[in-house]
Order: C-alpha cells, then structure tokens, then sequence
C-alpha cells in the first residue's frame, strides 16, 4: 500500500541533500554559463508552481512535469543565446524574466486561491 505522503516526503528529502551537498562542495560556475544560470533557475521555477497548482488541481502527470521542466529551461537558454547572438541578451533575458514571473505568479495567485481559499 503507498502512503500518500511518501511522495512529498521524498521531494522534500531530495531538496535537502541537494541543498546540503551545494552548499558542502560549494560549487563554481563556469563564466559562459553565467548569463543563463538565472534565465534557467527562473524557468525551472516556473514548472515547479505549475507542477504544485497542478498537482492542487488535482491533474498532475509527472512525464509532463518533467517535459515541461526541461523544455523550459532548454527554450529559455535558448532565447538568451538567440539574443546574445544578436546582440541583444539583455532585452530577450529580460522579456524571459518577464513572461516567465507572469506565469509564477499566476500559478502562485491560483495556488493561494485553492489553499486559503482566498
């Protein structure tokens, strides 16, 4: 029988070692990765609040979470290298952030509604 909670539970685990082996071998970013590290961190977060509003709504399907994990941050990475090819990374980085912390706090507003009721 699954417990309902092993899953979140597992989650949670997994973010700590994470965190836990970031901050214990303190890693460096190699500087040609720089530009799209926050480009790529605030995609990824973007499918993590579209993953929790999902799962709230009660249709989360992981193969799609993961799908949409990945594409996200593959296009937007792929929007500033367009935009550092063209000149104009900064003007493409900053139309990511922008479209992308629309759909954060979307989902955010969406998941607030359906906890709180409010």
């Amino acid at each position: 029988m699954r417990t309902p909670l092993l899953g979140p539970v597992i989650g949670l685990l997994a973010l700590v070692v994470g965190v836990g082996l970031g901050l214990w071998l303190d890693p460096t970013v190699p500087p040609w990765v720089q530009p799209y590290l926050p480009i790529a961190v605030v995609a990824a977060l973007d499918a993590v609040f579209g993953g929790v509003h999902a799962m709230l709504d009660g249709r989360f399907d992981a193969k799609v979470f993961v799908v949409s994990f990945v594409s996200n941050v593959l296009v937007a990475a792929l929007i500033v290298l367009l935009g550092d090819a063209l000149g104009v990374g900064a003007q493409l980085s900053t139309a990511v952030v922008v479209v992308l912390g629309i759909r954060i706090f979307s989902n955010a507003a969406a998941i607030r509604r359906h906890l709180f009721k409010a």
